[in-house]
């Protein structure tokens, strides 16, 4: 009996050792083994060091609306775990991973029923990753299939969640999982699909985007397997619902909303303002940098009055194409204190089709949709005078000064220059006051010829900041004071604004404030303006604008210029053949510029400038005073 029993003992003993050594010899090379597979694995601090590429967003004055997106390949904007609604977090855990708290990166429960659940429905619908397993096998391993990358999925996973709250991995996920058309991160799929921030979205719309993760070209809402979509989606509330995170009424709810996805774009308000603010931006900051740096644009653009400004320009485009034949308008909007553009508008409808169909753009178009008229040369017309008459009142004259408004030749018998007004009429002795508020042209030209000159009111215009009057003076000659030379509508515009700030320039000013992606200011705008002519000039000018009683011979009392209760001053002008027609107006808080005519200079129908361009101006600027 002592014998059988010790037999037993040596036999426990043995077995014992064996054990120990087998279990020795599995943590020995189990360490061994993680040792030599984790040697080149990316750490999992990478998450939080490794530069994410971010994209620099333009906003409008205030950073309530987001205007564009610059972006590289990968469209990707973050967002913190606070902002993200819970029953998106429901919405994951239910259709990915629904015991994500209950294990430590690898759940081995989880996959053993999926196995039963494959074998079940003969299928490989249920997986048996995990969302931190989904996490590091997405955003720090390739995507080879084998066993060597599988042990390291699973090392790395332990290690991920070793060192990370299941918070802050659900944040990670949130902005690293990809949803096709190259849109990255829950925040940048839920503006491409649904038009609105993560925060805001409904149940339904988390659970869509959910269900995209597992396969977003093959689910994509602009495919053709929406149906496959839906079905996933409403799979995911149901499971939500099981699984206690919704109630039934919401579950309901859910399941009957149907989806609106929006237009899948490339995201762009004030197309024409926008893009030039980009080419701005690469210039100072070159495009590799704008593509991942996530900076924070904030420009001046007033968004409900760019919003107002663009109908504007859509509804009088339309109805001048019909009365005039003139096709396009652009429009500006300026603070004359501060030099913001507040509106800028390019074409009537940067959107719209070009006319003819058939036309070839920068050439033979009528209406090019693309061009940004406000920033090319058009010849301004009687809009250019005011810049003259200044410099004329600077050399001592005023608005009473008489001229003669009779038939003279400005040039030479055998090379004659003899302007008329626009009624063919003379009327005499006429002062400077009357001459400029009923755009009288002959008079106009004396005052350049006599009082202010040719190489002076360039010089003037310089001051004013207009940059196309790059030839010698010789060349634009006195028709250049009844808008003889090419001007840009945004430096005209920006030109009057002097006058609107008694004299005082502010160069046009397209972003307010730059922030880089930590929020730290880089750029404040805080330009200093600069006296170009003296104040008591620049307030005749005003007066002699604003004078309803010495335009009315032309204009009549009662016209589109007039404003009862206000004080605008305004100048229209128009260009020989009917090519171009404008309205310039502005108080002491706005400038407005309005352009209409046709891209390829092609003359409108009998359409000065008071009947194709003022008609918009007056709706702005009413808009304007009654805010």
């Amino acid at each position: 009996m002592k014998r059988k029993f010790k037999k037993i003992k040596n036999f426990i003993s043995v077995l014992f050792y064996i054990v120990s050594i087998l279990v020795f010899l599995t943590i020995f090379f189990g360490s061994v083994s993680f040792i030599y597979f984790a040697r080149d694995l990316p750490r999992p601090e990478n998450f939080v060091s490794r530069s994410i590429s971010q994209p620099t967003r333009i906003y409008d004055r205030t950073g309530e609306h987001l205007l564009y997106t610059i972006h590289g390949e990968e469209r990707r904007d973050l967002v913190n775990i606070e902002d993200i609604p819970d029953h998106l977090i429901y919405a994951l855990l239910a259709a990915e991973d629904t015991r994500f708290y209950n294990h430590y990166g690898i759940d081995i429960e989880g996959i053993g029923r999926s196995i039963l659940i494959n074998l079940r429905d003969r299928n490989l619908s249920a997986g048996g990753s995990t969302i931190s397993q989904q996490l590091v096998r997405t955003a720090l391993l390739t995507h080879e299939k084998t066993f060597m990358r599988k042990v390291r999925e699973i090392i790395l996973t332990i290690e991920l969640e070793r060192r990370y709250t299941k918070d802050e991995i659900l944040e990670f996920y949130f902005n690293q999982v990809p949803f096709g058309h190259n849109v990255y991160g829950i925040e940048t799929a839920a503006q491409s699909f649904f038009n609105k921030s993560t925060s805001d979205l409904t149940i339904a719309e988390s659970a869509t985007l959910v269900a995209m993760i597992r396969s977003p070209s093959a689910l994509s809402p602009y495919g053709d397997n929406l149906e496959s979509l839906i079905g996933r989606r409403n799979y995911i509330i149901n499971r939500m619902r099981s699984l206690g995170f919704i109630s039934e009424e919401k579950s309901s709810a859910s399941l009957n909303e149907e989806p609106e996805f929006s237009r899948f774009r490339n995201y762009l308000r004030a197309p024409h303002f926008v893009l030039q603010v980009k080419a701005d931006l690469e210039n100072r900051y070159g495009s590799d940098f704008l593509n991942q740096s996530g900076l924070k644009i904030y420009t001046t653009i007033d968004f409900e009055l760019q919003r107002k400004a663009e109908g504007v320009a859509k509804l009088f485009a339309e109805r001048n194409s019909e009365r005039y034949n003139a096709h396009n308008i652009s429009i500006v909007i300026m603070d004359p204190s501060t030099g913001d553009i507040l509106s800028m508008v390019g074409s009537a409808d940067y959107f719209g089709d070009k006319f003819p169909s058939d036309c070839i753009p920068g050439k033979s178009c009528l209406f090019d949709p693309y061009t940004n008229v406000s920033l090319r040369g058009r010849q301004p017309g009687s809009a250019f005078k005011p810049l003259v008459y200044a410099e004329a009142f600077r050399n001592g004259y005023s608005g009473e000064t008489i001229v003669i408004d009779e038939r003279t030749n400005f040039g030479t018998q055998s090379n004659p220059y003899i302007p008329r007004n626009y009624d063919g009429k003379y009327r005499g002795e006429v002062s400077l006051r009357d001459s400029l508020a009923q755009s009288l042209n002959i008079p106009a030209v004396k005052v350049m010829a006599e009082m202010a000159g040719l190489r002076q009111s360039i010089e003037m215009a310089e001051r004013f900041g207009i940059t196309t009057f790059t030839r010698e003076p010789h060349f634009y000659g006195l028709p250049l004071v009844l808008g003889g030379g090419e001007v840009k509508l945004l430096e005209l515009t920006s030109a009057y604004g002097v006058f609107a700030a008694d004299g005082l320039r502010s160069p046009a000013s397209f972003i307010s404030k730059i922030e880089d992606s930590s929020n730290n200011t880089i750029f404040q705008s805080n330009s200093t303006p600069r006296r170009i002519i003296e104040s008591e000039i620049a307030k005749e000018i005003t007066d002699i604008l604003s004078d309803n009683k010495a335009r009315s011979p032309v204009f009549g009392s009662n016209s589109l210029l007039h404003f009862e209760n206000h004080n605008v001053a305004v100048k229209t002008g128009s260009t020989q053949n009917f090519r171009d027609g404008w309205t310039i107006g502005y108080t002491s808080d706005v400038v407005i510029g309005v352009w209409a005519g046709n891209n390829n200079n092609e003359s409108m129908i009998n359409a000065p400038g008071i009947s194709v361009a003022a008609p918009a101006w007056r709706v702005l600027m009413e808009e304007f005073l009654s805010n």
